[in-house]
């Protein structure tokens, strides 16, 4: 289960993405942009990265998941479609040749850190 070693590495990022003077900030939430050609299994992820923050200052981080969609353009008519369907052929002319765009994307997209001010 590869999701394993994604959430810890997720987890030892978040942990170097703080800030020395917000050591002792507390993180709310981690978000992740997960591409639908990644073969991560969004639910494993989550699960896995609860077991490795248990018992660390990330305990309780919300992990939101965006699945990014896989997008494709063609390199011979230049159309560009969202693919829906293990079909990777241009939908308007048939072409083989495409690009994908997105659909690949693992990536932390922003965390979020609890804001001292509040009251």
């Amino acid at each position: 289960m590869h999701e394993m070693g994604i959430a810890m590495e997720i987890m030892e990022i978040v942990k170097a993405s703080i800030p020395a003077e917000m050591k002792d900030a507390r993180v709310e939430k981690v978000n992740l942009k997960v591409g639908k050609l990644s073969a991560i299994v969004v639910d494993s992820l989550r699960f896995c990265f609860n077991l490795v923050v248990k018992d660390s200052p990330l305990e309780g981080v919300e992990l939101a998941v965006e699945e990014v969609p896989v997008v494709a353009r063609c390199k011979d008519c230049r159309h560009q479609w969202t693919i829906d369907q293990p079909v990777f052929t241009c939908e308007k002319c048939q072409s083989g040749t495409i690009d994908i765009l997105s659909g690949r994307e693992l990536d932390i997209s922003s965390i979020e850190i609890e804001d001292e001010n509040e009251d």
